[in-house]
């Protein structure tokens, strides 16, 4: 017992850190390969496959010699089989790991700048437009766009969308027969998070009596978070927008793609949410 302990350990002392991080990279690539697996085709090639392998090695140690010649055999062919079978998952592999922050990071060769820009001003016009669209056709509709203060409790409450942002789907989202058009679009990392969320109502009993639940909300929101969030009032039209529990009324399109820019700019903690509008109080501004 004493010699298999002091094996032990003396092999313990051989190993360095290195090798807990070589170990650690291991198992989570091929926890993220199962992962994705799971999601394809492949896994059932990839059960034959694993299969192949434990009867093999059990044709190995039973000596079945013409068994473990043949499947030698297999898999010596099979190996640049393999490469044409899952030709489609790799690729995809590939394209995910180009999409994903660390294929990302690389994209500072390819001009990202302009592409972040063009992505930015894309993302700006879809939301304006859909707005104005909305607001011109008298269709009640709540955006909320998130900052740094994560909604999860309330994305939780809704369905989960994970769509890139356009204005036919903001338009289909709050259209009136739409099951989701009652409740609030949330926006994070410039996708549509989440539809159809429930948000919590303005505490402050001094707003105008003008104001429906939707404006309601849009202020209970802001009152515990950092998000821009966007009112289309389904009597009026007249577009509102709400941010660190003030609301500023009656929002033009220009106006409007001019608080996007800069609730999205790198400097607007700076500025500080009462800079980004002239925000007036929700109980002290009149709808006219």
């Amino acid at each position: 017992m004493e010699n298999a302990l002091q094996y032990v350990f003396s092999y313990l002392k051989l190993i360095q850190i290195s090798d807990f991080v070589d170990i650690f990279l291991t198992a989570v690539i091929i926890y993220y390969m199962i992962s994705w697996l799971k999601e394809t085709r492949a896994m059932q090639l990839v059960k034959g496959i694993v299969l192949l392998f434990i009867i093999l090695i059990l044709s190995d140690w039973t000596h079945l010699t013409v068994i473990n010649y043949v499947l030698n055999a297999v898999v010596q062919v099979g190996m640049f089989a393999l490469v044409v079978i899952f030709q489609p998952e790799l690729r995809s592999l590939l394209e995910r790991l180009g999409r994903s922050r660390i294929g990302k990071l690389m994209d500072f060769a390819t001009s990202d700048t302009d592409n972040l820009e063009a992505e930015e001003n894309a993302v700006f016009d879809s939301i304006v437009n859909a707005v104005m669209e909305m607001s011109a056709e008298k269709t009640g509709a709540l955006i909320v766009i998130e900052r740094d203060t994560k909604l999860g409790d309330h994305t939780k409450r809704g369905t989960k969308i994970d769509a890139e942002i356009s204005r036919q789907l903001i338009e289909n989202i709050f259209f009136k027969n739409s099951p989701l058009h009652d409740g609030a679009v949330i926006i994070r990392n410039g996708r549509i998070h989440s539809a159809g969320c429930f948000l919590p109502l303005s505490s402050n009993n001094n707003l105008s009596s003008e104001l429906g639940t939707r404006h309601r909300a849009a202020l209970g929101i802001s009152e515990v978070s950092d998000a821009l969030i966007i009112v289309v009032s389904e009597e009026t039209g007249k577009v509102s927008i709400a941010m660190g529990g003030a609301l500023t009324r009656n929002v033009s399109r220009e106006p409007l793609r001019h608080a996007l820019e800069r609730f999205f700019s790198p400097d607007s903690q700076q500025i500080g949410l009462g800079q980004l509008f002239k925000f007036r109080k929700g109980g002290s501004s009149n709808e006219g």
